[in-house]
Parts: structure tokens; C-alpha cells; sequence
């Protein structure tokens, strides 16, 4: 990814890299704060709760272990990506104004602000 980007921007991929892995940083650590985090037409990152439950080794059916409660990230597609994976790769072209922050505004956003 880091290189395909390289070369359609003419950036370093030194510098994708670092702007990817920011990015990637910044998404875990809202969600670490229980933040949901939106990439508009993208998708929406959510932390959901799944609750204790209870779970069987299936070698050893007898033995019940109980599955402690905690959080795990859901992701909802949005629906530029939903139409483009359902009708594949050539269906939808791609215009670069649908993911720029300055044609439109909130394009990236969280729940609560850093």
C-alpha cells in the first residue's frame, strides 16, 4: 500500500509510511478510549462489549470455562465501500473528492475529540 500510494502521490514512502502508521496510531487510541471513529464513505470503527459467556473446550465437553466479558472493535462499511466490494473493483469509479478533508468538511472524524 505504502509503495502504490508512493507512486500515485510522487511522495516518499518514508513519509506514506509515517502518515499510514499516524493514522493506524490515532484509530487504536480513540478506540482504545472507547471512541467510535468514522472514515466518512469509508466506514465506521465501533468498541462493542461482548458479555461474559460461557464456552466448552470441545475435546473436553464436560469441562465448562467461562468466557470473561470485554470489548472488541466492530466495523461498519460505509456505503461507497459497501457498493464497490459488492459490484467489484470496476464498478464504481473512484473520485478522489469523496475522501479529500478539504472538499469535504468532517470527512475524518471521532466520537469525542483529541
Amino acid at each position: 500500500m505504502v509503495m502504490k500510494i508512493a507512486d500515485e502521490t510522487g511522495l516518499i514512502q518514508q513519509d506514506v509510511y509515517k502518515v499510514i502508521q499516524k493514522t493506524l496510531d490515532h484509530i487504536m487510541d480513540s478506540l482504545s478510549r472507547g471512541e467510535n471513529v468514522e472514515l466518512r464513505n469509508f466506514g465506521v470503527f465501533e468498541v462493542r462489549e461482548r458479555k461474559q459467556r460461557i464456552g466448552r473446550n470441545p475435546n473436553k465437553p464436560e469441562v465448562v470455562v467461562t468466557i470473561p466479558t470485554r470489548n472488541v472493535v466492530k466495523f461498519k462499511p460505509g456505503k461507497v465501500m459497501k457498493e464497490k466490494v459488492s459490484k467489484g473493483p470496476k464498478s464504481i469509479p473512484y473520485d478522489p473528492k469523496d475522501f479529500d478533508p478539504a472538499v469535504q468538511s468532517n470527512s475524518v472524524t471521532s466520537a469525542a475529540a483529541d
